[in-house]
């Protein structure tokens, strides 16, 4: 049998979004920030709630039988539409086992966004209930200016679609919450372009499915990050798209050839890689990583699209149907929720 994601309804205005740290809190010079960032979300119309899992003076908010319970509560209540952690962390793997999906296989679909330690969560909320996840900026990135070529999250969560997203060309990185944390212009300090392995042009679809390399690495073969088993009920390819934080090149290779040991690729139609400032090891690079593991796939792979830890960032929806073009000047991405 296969089956179709199950798309959250478009955000409107006054809908409720619920803030909570499923991973890291907030504390010091980020509380300042986190405050701007709910009352931006309010100064465009929506109805903000703030969680009690939001304590930063630790390696978590809360423990995991209280995080996994507020998450739950939030994504199940049925007015709430949309729910948001400030940013990543460290540790959400300790909570993906104690996440009610029984209540929520009940409950009507609810946008969760984030990216980072939250792409542990997106995985199997997504591959276990059906339900599409956006891969996008956490709060604290919500309020910058997107680029050229680039939507907003609360485009696609607002939005009917389909949604192009072209290149943008700029590598930008964040401002200190020292600095200002009323930032809403991206620092750019470079330039980039996605580019097929080995050259040539692209032109793939397939369902998307993916996250940070180094937090959803360890839910491979897990039964919570069986994206095999999820592609197998889908009538049709996926993309998979990964990218590093901060492991080391060797890491990286080790938690991709897991991924591929557990079939995360057999039904790929192409691997998005994001650019990264993750180190290199001295006798292995990033990509030279990421070939080891996956070049003897033959699948295509495409380098250094905005989809992670080095912003601009370009959101993708976990089980949209996308479109990936590579050819000459045109370098884009067609996602449909449907």
């Amino acid at each position: 049998m296969s089956s179709t994601p199950r798309f959250p309804r478009p955000l409107r205005p006054g809908d409720r979004i619920g803030v909570t740290s499923p991973s890291a809190g907030v504390a010091g010079a980020a509380t300042q920030r986190i405050e701007f960032c709910v009352d931006w979300l309010r100064q465009r119309g929506y109805d903000v709630v703030v969680g009690e899992c939001m304590d930063g003076t630790g390696l978590t908010s809360a423990p995991a039988e209280q995080r996994a319970a507020e998450l739950t509560r939030m994504l199940a209540d049925p007015d709430i539409h949309c729910v948001v952690p400030p940013w990543g962390g460290e540790t959400a793997i300790d909570l993906v086992d104690l996440i009610d999906y029984d209540a929520l296989a009940g409950a009507e679909p609810t946008w969760l966004v984030g990216y980072s330690d939250l792409s542990t969560v997106l995985l199997p909320i997504t591959t276990r209930l059906g339900w599409a996840t956006l891969h996008g900026d956490n709060l604290a990135d919500t309020p910058y200016a997107v680029p050229d070529g680039l939507l907003h999250w609360l485009d696609l969560a607002s939005g009917d679609g389909p949604f192009v997203q072209r290149d943008s060309g700029v590598v930008t990185d964040w401002w200190r919450f020292e600095e200002d944390p009323r930032a809403t212009e991206w620092k750019q300090v470079g330039t980039s372009r996605w580019e097929v392995e080995g050259g040539g042009s692209l032109d793939v679809s397939g369902r998307l499915i993916g996250g940070c390399t180094e937090t959803i690495g360890h839910l491979a073969g897990t039964p919570y990050g069986d994206v095999r088993a999820w592609a197998e009920t889908l009538d049709g390819p996926t993309v998979v798209y990964l990218e590093s934080c901060e492991e080391d090149a060797v890491n990286t290779c080790r938690f991709l050839h897991a991924m591929r040991l557990a079939g995360w690729f057999d039904r790929a139609e192409a691997l998005l890689v994001g650019s990264t400032r993750a180190p290199d090891h001295p006798d292995l690079k990033q990509r030279e990583a990421v070939l080891d593991a996956v070049g003897r796939l033959d699948l295509p792979i495409v380098w250094d699209l905005e989809i992670g830890h080095v912003p601009p960032h370009l959101p993708l929806v976990n089980g949209a149907l996308a479109r990936v073009v590579v050819d000459g000047d045109v370098r884009e991405i067609t996602q449909t929720l449907a």
